[in-house]
């Protein structure tokens, strides 16, 4: 870091009273926008028979005047109704094709139109070809590109309102199965000036509790519109574009999905009435079997509006649910059902049943197995295993089981854990997709075990490693660890053994990587040569570190100081704390310390670590755990933990020398605002705090929130005591409110921040509250990320970085 980075500004910059303002957008400090303008690190998407990669270039940032184009926010969705597609807001655009033969490190760069930007890359099953699409201005097509690098588009009105994917290829890879805007639609319904009359809910006092959401249906006119973007057909297609044929009519084809075989598809349909209280994944639904023509074979649930579930995490609806086609067989479905009437507080036996039923769906369905919890996740291998996963969120419990598909009945268990322990992950099964492009577990040569795949976390660092698990249980095998300085995980087995792996590899200096590796031994080779997106970066210095909370609970965090830093010449700094709670049910997981030594930083968009380029200390997610014993409700004692928890966190880099007490600042983002604004009002820490897109009354969000399931009326008083605006007269630091003017989050409406600025200005408060025109509750444009960043330093700088009163 640059000497003039650490120095202190002349003098400290006097704020206005009271203002209200527009401003044009400021750019971040050079150092940061810099950073910010240079272009992104690519992704890579390995091809099912691992000879090719495809080298996805991202976009940068995109503009202001691109995240402003006009949506519709409808159903709890955001869509662009120029495109029939995701609103901008809502994708990671790829801007660059390079297909590389991972063997030799060919490359051919696949040329797409000028100025192209395609999203939902997807690898055709034999691995010949790659789908996506292509925004224009005023669609979205289906494109395929060949291996040797030939692009052409397939399709046209490309429907891809719904979130998840817009198309699939057909298991035989010999063309796909595409969401299409319905081509009898005409002209999107406008909207009368003079109202048709009131709009009207009603309830007949049946309990309907529904926790807050945005973006939800308002009126008739919404209603209308969201079946004009949303309906669409279910088109056939060849890979090369000919012979396209509408299979499904027009119809809210939320989900659809081909069997292995290809011989049938499996859709969710959404109908009417729909609700203006709820998002559309809750309209009512129905689950469907057709042929691959179309037509129709079987219909597993039609069921109404899902407007009475208790507000509990692990609420569902009843009757068929979760339905999906297993992997390894031609046409079989599977499906989970609520035993306990949708209510996990009911006490049964099984509060999930699994069920199975094969083509042609006459039979009678079989269960496969009754489950403790609620179902989570099937991992598929062969009829003689499969590994079913479920889970209780009360108790962070996950149980996983081997089933024998071919003989449902017989479930055997396998493991019991806290899903959130970080020491002794078993890991997950590896899987890749079979002939049909279907995901199943790669098994070992014998049959008897598969490949598995894991964190590695340990108190020393995360280290990822392959394994083998046998399936009739029993202690795994380890057959390759990643060793210091690297973070090295297994992308994909390269061949029938496990000898031959793809991994990701990085370190604290190096950025990340793909490499070839052979797990008995020898050198691995690079296949990528990704260069360090933020070299200015190279100097800073991070370390994990530990301490303990006033109570013995060991806590941890990762402390960054800036590059050129010397503690003996430059004397403690001034220090962003930046954090986000954690609710816990085990103290000893809550307490576990996993070192990050070996992975490679780099900030991007509005990270909170470019601070360090502003001479800035960072204490980057020091443990803030909230912690519920035997059975007591986490947030009973929350203010109490949370404040213990900064406590140490403050002590701990002030011990260290490295941290100026008498300059501390605190920050976050979402339930980290909510965390900053609470540790302002309850403690005398910080000389600042910054707090992005937070909720800060809890009344509003009065069916829960974050891990909080009991209702306003059940916890009025937790919810009154941990809401910091109850105690904003308390605040008298200073404290910087930023919000995106059209979050999209739920329970993080703009109101909240608009509330809570009227409070502070209203009890005298020191507060700046930033709306950032068009931002959702993560804040994507360059204009507004640079703002974000200039505002952040600027707070910083007023308030924290000046010498203490009284300080020498």
């Amino acid at each position: 870091m640059a000497a003039t980075a650490l120095s202190l500004p002349a003098a400290a910059q006097t704020a206005a009273p009271q203002s209200t303002e527009t401003t044009i957008y400021h750019r971040a400090p050079d150092a940061i926008a810099q950073i910010l303008e240079a272009p992104q690190t690519p992704i890579v998407a390995v091809s099912p028979d691992h000879r090719m990669l495809a080298i996805l270039g991202r976009e940068s940032l995109p503009s202001i005047a691109a995240v402003s184009r006009p949506i519709l926010r409808l159903g709890g969705y955001r869509i662009d109704p120029a495109t029939n597609g995701q609103a901008e807001m809502r994708v990671q655009w790829l801007n660059a094709l390079t297909l590389q033969d991972i063997d030799s490190g060919q490359q051919v760069t696949v040329a797409l139109p000028a100025d192209a930007r395609f999203t939902q890359p997807s690898w055709s099953p034999d691995g010949q070809r790659l789908a996506m699409l292509v925004q224009l201005p005023t669609e979205l097509q289906l494109w395929t590109a060949t291996v040797d690098g030939r692009a052409a588009p397939v399709l046209g009105g490309v429907n891809a309102a719904f979130s998840g994917p817009a198309y699939e290829w057909l298991p035989d890879s010999s063309g796909l199965v595409v969401r299409t805007v319905d081509a009898q639609r005409g002209p999107a319904p406008v909207a009368s000036d003079t109202p048709a009359g009131p709009v009207v809910q009603e309830s007949n006092g049946r309990k309907a509790a529904a926790r807050t959401y945005q973006d939800l249906l308002a009126g008739p006119h919404d209603e209308a519109l969201f079946d004009h973007y949303f309906s669409g057909s279910l088109t056939r297609v060849a890979a090369d574009g000919s012979g396209a044929t509408a299979i499904l009519p027009a119809g809210l084809w939320r989900r659809f999905s081909i069997s292995p075989d290809g011989r049938y598809l499996l859709t969710e349909r959404l109908k009417r009435p729909f609700s203006y209280l709820l998002p559309a994944p809750s309209f009512p639904t129905e689950i469907a079997v057709a042929a691959i023509d179309g037509t129709a074979v079987r219909t597993l649930v039609d069921r109404p509006l899902a407007d009475n579930l208790p507000i509990a995490f692990d609420a569902v609806v009843t009757g068929p649910r979760d339905v999906e086609w297993r992997a390894d067989a031609p046409a079989t479905l599977l499906w989970a059902e609520a035993q306990d009437g949708g209510d996990p507080n009911v006490e049964v036996p099984f509060h999930d049943s699994l069920f199975v039923q094969a083509a042609p769906f006459t039979a009678a369905p079989a269960k496969l197995a009754d489950l403790e919890r609620r179902y989570a996740a099937t991992f598929w291998g062969t009829g003689d295993f499969a590994m079913v996963v479920d889970r209780e969120w009360n108790t962070r419990t996950e149980h996983r089981y081997a089933v024998a598909p071919d003989r449902p009945g017989e479930a055997a268990p396998l493991l019991t854990r806290n899903f959130q322990e970080q020491y002794n992950d078993p890991g997950f099964p590896l899987t890749e997709g079979n002939a049909a492009g279907k995901p199943v577990m790669r098994f070992t040569a014998s049959g008897d075990a598969v490949f598995v795949a894991g964190e590695g976390a340990t108190k020393a660092g995360a280290f990822p490693f392959l394994g083998t698990m046998p399936v009739a249980g029993g202690e795994q095998t380890r057959l390759w660890t990643a060793e210091a300085p690297f973070y090295e995980e297994v992308v994909a087995l390269l061949d029938d053994t496990g000898g031959r792996v793809l991994t990701r590899r990085e370190s604290a200096e190096q950025a990340p990587n793909y490499m070839v590796r052979q797990v008995g031994g020898g050198d691995a080779r690079a296949v990528t040569d990704f260069a360090d997106p933020a070299p200015v970066f190279a100097g800073v210095t991070r370390q994990t570190i530990t301490y303990n909370r006033a109570d013995g609970l060991p806590l941890s965090g990762t402390l960054y100081l800036p590059a050129g830093y010397d503690a003996q010449r430059d004397g403690p700094l001034p220090t962003l704390l930046w954090a986000y709670p954690a609710e816990f049910t085990d103290p000893a997981v809550a307490g576990q310390t996993v070192d990050t030594g070996n992975r490679f930083t780099r900030p991007r968009g509005i990270s909170h670590l470019f601070m360090l380029t502003q001479g800035y200390a960072v204490l980057d997610d020091p443990a803030m755990p909230i912690i519920g014993v035997d059975g007591a409700e986490a947030n009973d004692t929350y203010v109490e933990q949370l404040r213990a928890d900064a406590e140490a966190a403050v002590e701990a880099v002030v011990a260290m020398g490295v941290g100026d007490r008498g300059r501390m600042a605190v920050g976050g983002h979402s339930y980290g605002a909510f965390m900053t604004a609470n540790l302002l009002a309850h403690t005398d820490l910080f000389r600042a705090g910054i707090a992005r897109s937070g909720a800060y009354n809890r009344t509003l969000t009065p069916f829960g929130f974050q891990a909080e399931q009991r209702s306003y009326w059940e916890a009025t008083d937790i919810y009154t005591q941990m809401s910091p605006f109850t105690y904003a007269d308390r605040i008298k630091e200073p404290i910087l409110l930023i919000h995106g003017g059209a979050d999209d989050n739920s329970g993080t409406f703009p109101v909240q921040s608009e509330r809570m600025y009227a409070a502070l200005k209203g009890n005298g408060a020191t507060v700046r509250y930033v709306v950032l025109p068009n931002e959702g509750h993560g804040y994507r444009a360059m204009e507004s990320t640079g703002e974000t960043l200039w505002q952040m330093t600027d707070w910083l700088d007023r308030y924290v970085k000046p010498a203490a009163p009284g300080s020498k």
